[in-house]
């Protein structure tokens, strides 16, 4: 049996007919950047995370990059965050002249570690990025009450967590402003890039939406420099179409880790450990595993995709060694890179085809 480490085309299947009138609507109107197709989904999107402002953006990356604009993130400033993360979450930071204070992750979420954040604030703190990682939303009560007793921003970067709950709370709605992605893989993906910015802070809101048009406020009238951040109006469309989907698809992505965590619970893999006041979204579904990458081999052997996020911490990626940090800095996120594993998990999988890769990870290691 084949099982792909992702499936796009399948669920394409399912909506094609409603996507392609959307987009034939856009190429109708005209108007591919901004406009009404925008403007529409902003509004769907904000009632969706129950945030009073939701601004459109052209990727996940420049979600964080405007965000850290529009709070003023300035050059010899530091900004905490994990180093077992995506590389748009600490580059963001750099390209403002600022710099990326890396701490270590919890063992059971691999998300950002509170106490290890509180230790790392200095005088020239001057925000946190929370990554909700693999769709959980991390510890937000204690990062909250870290940053307001220094003082600090908090930027929570979504990108893989479109719809996750913390006691019933949405991601998006913990922070000055959150960072969502739509890139093709995401839980709620776009037809290319694609990004968001979600804030209950209207000045805030109305900042970000000036400089993701390069700063103009009236046209062609500059106060401030921004960028070319604009969400594509076909890209809106795209997902405005997904966005009625996009609970049902979640839901069948919690059924498919059920079936995982109870195929797996005798092996020797530590399945993913969900806080009980989250509700994960499984954006991944990333176990730690004994032999690892001989594990990985063995499964594609079989025919079973899988991928490693991420084989490498930031603090010790070449591009950030100016930093000084050297192997056994942050021990968890390092041990991380050598034990994950993604499995494939998206909302088409058969049982039969879940079941497969459960079997088939235990045969690797002689239990069936």
């Amino acid at each position: 049996m084949q099982v792909p480490f992702l499936d796009l085309k399948t669920q394409y299947r399912t909506i094609r007919d409603d996507v392609l009138t959307a987009i034939a609507e856009v190429c109708d109107s005209q108007t591919f950047a901004l406009g009404p197709a925008v403007a529409k989904f902003e509004q769907e999107i904000a009632a969706y995370c129950g945030c009073k402002h939701a601004i459109g953006v052209s990727s996940g990356t420049d979600a964080l990059l405007v965000s850290l604009m529009a709070l003023d993130i300035r050059p010899g400033d530091e900004v905490i965050t994990t180093p077992f993360t995506f590389f748009a979450t600490a580059s963001s930071v750099t390209r403002l002249g600022a710099k990326p204070v890396f701490v270590d992750v919890r063992k059971d979420s691999y998300n950002i570690d509170p106490r290890a954040l509180d230790k790392a604030v200095t005088d020239r703190t001057k925000a946190i990025i929370p990554v909700h990682l693999f769709g959980q939303v991390a510890q937000m009560q204690p990062i909250l009450q870290i940053a307001k007793r220094h003082n600090l921003v908090v930027v929570e970067d979504a990108a893989q967590a479109i719809g996750a709950t913390q006691n019933t709370t949405k991601c998006g709605n913990f922070g000055d402003c959150a960072c969502f992605s739509f890139y093709p893989t995401k839980n709620l993906s776009a037809f290319g890039d694609g990004g968001l910015v979600t804030t209950n802070n209207p000045l805030l809101a109305d900042k970000i939406k000036i400089l993701r048009n390069h700063g103009q406020n009236p046209q062609y009238f500059y106060k401030v420099v921004g960028g070319n951040f604009r969400l594509d109006s076909i890209q809106a469309a795209v997902l405005s179409v997904k966005l009625k989907h996009l609970d049902h698809w979640n839901n069948r992505r919690r059924q498919v880790a059920a079936i995982y965590d109870m195929m797996l619970a005798d092996s020797p893999v530590k399945t993913p450990k969900i806080d009980p006041n989250n509700h994960s979204i499984y954006h991944q579904y990333t176990i730690t595993a004994p032999d690892r990458d001989k594990l990985q081999k063995f499964l594609a052997e079989n025919g079973v995709g899988s991928s490693v996020f991420y084989p490498k911490c930031l603090h010790l990626q070449q591009c950030f060694s100016h930093l000084g940090y050297k192997p056994g800095d942050l021990p968890v996120a390092e041990q991380l890179c050598n034990e994950v594993l993604s499995l494939p998990i998206y909302p088409e999988m058969t049982d039969e085809q879940i079941r497969y890769v459960g079997h088939t990870i235990r045969t690797f290691y002689g239990l069936d």
